[in-house]
């Protein structure tokens, strides 16, 4: 599909990038009643999920994944769950392993590329929770794994009707690129404290699968995946890791509606994660670069995002 046009409008002051990415992230508020449902997969790990419902029962659900650290109650995900409940459709925000609070059983977790979960979790939601339709909406790392997952599977079940990416990293060794240069080193700084604190957690528990002295030899977000994410998930390195799951080269193969919406001034995004050549191909994709709205930080008026309305328009059109 052609490129579209965006409608996004920002606020004087939040058409700064960093500032609209730092007050989304630090400053925003959304009230939710969740209930949170553990599930055992398939290796014997497990997922905590959080759940809210539309006022009279649904046969429709979002699966909500979060970002990079993130978890199912970060409002990016749950201001998108608040609303669809209120148009009549449940949500679910699923907590990546080792996400929800409680370190996961294993020694890996998840990753950019990590479609095996929520495979899972779309089976678990048509076979034990009878959803007849489904719409999947990920955010930054999220965002990649849903755009990976649409272009990757062959028999994506009928109930999947569309997917949302949103500030979606669509090329990972871009994006690294992007997240390590000086004007982002504040968020690499704090993604990295994050990453290490867990990852002491993992050595205590795995010894012989890490040692001390390699995690003290990780001083930024690529050595950390050099170290840990590539190694600890079946990958030779973090170019290797890079490579393999950028969602990128699965765009050509998307057959159901996906919507990505990435912001021009968004200063985690190389220029290879605008994907116009691959929207202009592909009748299923649709690209919209707004202006505006740095990384998830399209704000907008009574406390609902531009790109949750987006999202909700997208899936009603169809």
């Amino acid at each position: 599909m052609p490129v579209i046009e965006s409608k996004f409008k920002p606020l004087y002051f939040f058409k700064n990038g960093f500032v609209s990415t730092v007050y989304s992230g630090l400053f925003r508020g959304v009230s939710l009643k969740q209930e949170r449902e553990r599930i055992t997969l398939k290796d014997g790990d497990f997922l905590d999920l959080d759940w809210s419902y539309a006022e009279t029962k649904a046969n429709k659900l979002i699966i909500l994944l979060h970002g990079l650290e993130g978890h199912g109650q970060r409002p990016y995900v749950t201001g998108a769950a608040k609303l669809f409940n209120k148009n009549s459709i449940d949500s679910v925000c699923v907590n990546f392993r080792g996400c929800s609070g409680e370190d996961n059983r294993f020694y890996y977790s998840y990753h950019s590329g990590a479609t095996s979960d929520l495979i899972e979790v779309i089976e678990y939601a048509i076979s034990n929770k009878n959803y007849s339709e489904i719409y999947l909406k990920g955010i930054s790392l999220g965002a990649n794994v849903i755009l990976k997952y649409l272009g990757e599977q062959d028999d994506i079940p009928p109930e999947v009707k569309a997917g949302i990416a949103i500030s979606a990293p669509c090329n990972l060794s871009g994006s690294s690129k992007e997240i390590h240069k000086l004007k982002n080193r504040p968020y690499h700084n704090l993604f990295l404290k994050h990453l290490l604190k867990r990852l002491y957690q993992k050595q205590q528990k795995f010894p012989s699968e890490l040692k001390e002295h390699q995690i003290k030899s990780i001083k930024t977000l690529l050595d950390f995946d050099n170290v840990y994410t590539s190694k600890a998930h079946g990958f030779v390195d973090a170019e290797d890791y890079y490579a393999k799951c950028s969602s990128l080269q699965f765009l050509p193969n998307i057959q159901i509606p996906a919507l990505i919406i990435n912001a021009l001034n968004d200063s985690f995004l190389s220029p290879e994660c605008f994907p116009v050549k691959e929207a202009k191909e592909n009748r299923n994709l649709y690209l919209e670069m707004p202006t505006h709205g740095g990384h998830v930080g399209f704000i907008g008026v009574n406390g609902v995002y531009y790109n949750e309305r987006r999202a909700l328009e997208f899936v009603t059109s169809l």
